[in-house]
């Protein structure tokens, strides 16, 4: 992918449509910015490897195409102000609202996001997950309604968790993982902007090194891991703690933001959401321990440590991620709560 000088290109002008949208003074610029990023991160999701990507990148024009124009009508009632809207019981900020979660695919406006994920590559999913949410999820702090959010908290905690069960798809269960997250991360936002942002760089770089994993050994289906485990070793303990630390299972790095979240949540008396949140937890991790159950029940048929696979760099790189996530929980928690 960054080989090619033109995509190099289009993922220079993607981060810069986040940028505008995130530091602009005005809706419509905002609304330029979300434009800027979603034309130039269409021509990422080409491949020529893969016969999928060209309904995947329709699929995603539509959508986003429908949510920009709800968002931009939505703005354009905003600098009218018509009365009609107070006679209808339905405001310009809730409009915005409904675009921006269809453009970060927050239930129960998630219809495209499976779909999408699952005809993409790993490297763009992981684009898909984190960055494309940066600008949706900013501007929605910025006309945060309490009470018209916690719907979305809810839907997306629960329809992330359930949504996990019967997925042959690896790059689908990671979607409704994201669906799950994105409702731990509007929790974090009712409490604080500042909260919203921890746990979102928490999220991002347990998503990335997960998969990263996926990436390095071309795994897409659950049968394709399943075979993986009884030849690499490696793999085998890689894979689990990334996995475990994603659904959030203490001792590992995973379960901190979702600590903080829910000790911040307590302190303002939102017992409601802190149930759902947790009861919706345990169902993602369920799945998730059911991904790793056969790594260590099934018989191995590889007993000793792959050597020929220790000294490569990516390798490397996914043992140093595996290694923070599982030690660096003690660390992480005394920094953050002395600092």
């Amino acid at each position: 992918m960054f080989n090619n000088s033109s995509k190099i290109l289009f993922l220079t002008t993607m981060i810069s449509g986040t940028l505008i949208s995130i530091s602009s003074s005005s809706w419509l610029s905002a609304w330029m910015g979300l434009e800027i990023n979603l034309l130039s991160f269409i021509p990422l999701m080409n491949n020529s490897k893969n016969l999928m990507t060209t309904e995947t990148a329709l699929k995603y024009f539509l959508t986003q195409a429908i949510a920009s124009s709800i968002f931009l009508v939505a703005v354009i009632l905003s600098m009218l102000k018509f009365s009609i809207l107070t006679e209808t019981y339905i405001s310009h900020n809730s409009l915005i609202i409904i675009a921006l979660m269809i453009k970060s695919g927050t239930a129960p406006l998630h219809f495209w996001f499976p779909s999408v994920m699952d005809g993409l590559s790993w490297i763009n999913s992981i684009i898909l997950m984190t960055w494309q949410k940066i600008a949706p999820m900013i501007l929605i702090s910025y006309v945060f309604c309490y009470n018209f959010i916690f719907l979305f908290i809810i839907s997306s905690s629960i329809i992330g968790a359930i949504g996990g069960f019967n997925q042959t798809s690896i790059r689908k269960l990671m979607a409704f993982s994201s669906i799950n997250h994105i409702g731990w991360m509007l929790a974090a936002m009712t409490e604080s902007n500042k909260l919203w942002l921890v746990y979102f760089l928490f999220y991002t770089f347990l998503s990335t090194s997960t998969i990263l994993v996926f990436n390095y050994y071309k795994i897409f289906h659950i049968n394709q891991m399943y075979s993986m485990f009884n030849s690499s070793t490696l793999f085998k303990f890689i894979l689990c703690i990334n996995l475990l630390s994603m659904g959030g299972l203490p001792p590992f790095l995973g379960f901190f933001p979702k600590w903080i979240v829910i000790q911040q949540l307590t302190c303002i008396s939102q017992m409601t959401i802190v149930f759902i949140l947790i009861l919706t937890s345990l169902i993602t991790l369920f799945f998730y321990m059911r991904l790793c159950y056969p790594a260590f029940l099934i018989g191995n048929t590889e007993h000793n440590w792959n050597s020929s696979e220790q000294f490569k760099p990516s390798l490397n790189l996914m043992s140093i991620c595996s290694f923070i996530s599982a030690s660096s929980l003690p660390m992480v928690s005394l920094l953050y709560f002395l600092l």
